[in-house]
């Protein structure tokens, strides 16, 4: 299993934000965080001393920041269950404009799912070819069966366990009206997440047909509902986020601009049992929540202590 601690080497260092000289054998754990106005809105321009990061309840220096942009990893993740078959040209429409938001250097797989998922193409950096995967391999596939959210989602984040950690940004960008069933405790599919050092981001497509049909069915027999799951919890520990698409083309676009535009936080792995989980919570310093007293931080909630940790090298 692959840890969220980062192995750094002198020449990532180097590059950093921050000039900062490591000791020799420093692993440091990773966070990304945004910060939302009260009106939803990302917001920007803040520093490495705006940040405070606790592990289990204690604080800890943060010894690398980065507020640039960084290239994406990207998992595009589509529902392709009978649930969805309504709205395959809005999806159609959000995809093309939200592959906008992509840049060179961005690798993008593109995975599909209903009752199981797969994968249709995997990571590239042609973007054209991306497009065209999108138009010609998934919006033209038969949409039925059912949707195993939460496996799916699982499957993503083991998919990046094969690739090299580099220093892209890893996320999951699913695709979905978000009316799943229940097939996996949450806790776990977090967790795999966590040690795959990736966000789960949603855009919730809206079905106005099938919600009626499922509110018509949770009164008749509201027992169902305890089967429904979606991926809000999943995103929300995982420090990623989801939207529901008014307009699918912006909001697919937005969800893009979120996953890129984020903080990196680094700080030093505490001594730990290996395969421990360990909390996270990431705050805004006094002097910035003065400044923006109704910010909201968002950022994963834990991680899972490697069994062996490497160590960076001395930047000396």
């Amino acid at each position: 299993m692959r840890p969220i601690v980062a192995i750094l080497c002198a020449a990532a260092l180097a590059c950093a934000q921050d000039p900062v000289t490591f000791r020799t054998g420093v692993s440091l754990v990773h966070v990304d965080a945004e910060v939302l106005g009260q009106d939803g809105r990302l917001l920007t321009g803040f520093h490495k001393e705006d940040f405070r990061v606790f592990d289990e309840r204690k604080e800890q220096p943060i010894l690398q920041f980065a507020a640039e942009e960084q290239p994406l990893d990207l998992i595009l993740l589509f529902d392709i269950s009978g649930s969805m078959r309504g709205v395959v040209q809005e999806v159609a429409d959000a995809a093309r404009q939200g592959l906008r938001q992509l840049q060179a250097g961005d690798r993008v797989c593109v995975m599909v799912f209903n009752s199981r998922s797969r994968e249709v193409a995997p990571f590239t950096e042609d973007l054209d070819a991306v497009d065209r995967t999108i138009q010609d391999d998934v919006l033209g596939l038969d949409f039925g069966g059912g949707t195993l959210i939460q496996s799916a989602v699982s499957d993503a984040a083991m998919r990046f366990r094969r690739e090299p950690h580099t220093e892209r940004r890893r996320a999951v960008l699913i695709i979905t009206d978000n009316m799943g069933t229940r097939t996996r405790r949450e806790e776990s599919v977090v967790d795999e997440f966590w040690e795959s050092d990736a966000i789960l981001s949603g855009l919730i497509v809206r079905n106005p047909a099938f919600q009626a049909i499922r509110t018509v069915g949770i009164i008749l027999a509201p027992q169902n509902l305890a089967m429904q799951a979606g991926m809000k919890g999943i995103a929300e520990k995982t420090g990623g986020d989801s939207l529901t698409a008014n307009d699918p083309g912006a909001a697919f676009q937005e969800a893009m601009r979120r996953i890129r535009t984020r903080y990196s936080l680094y700080y030093a792995l505490p001594e730990a049992k290996p395969g421990a989980t360990r909390s996270i919570r990431v705050d805004l310093a006094p002097d910035a929540a003065r400044r923006f007293p109704k910010a909201r931080l968002r950022a994963r909630t834990g991680y899972v202590v490697p069994n062996a940790a490497k160590s960076a090298p001395s930047s000396r």
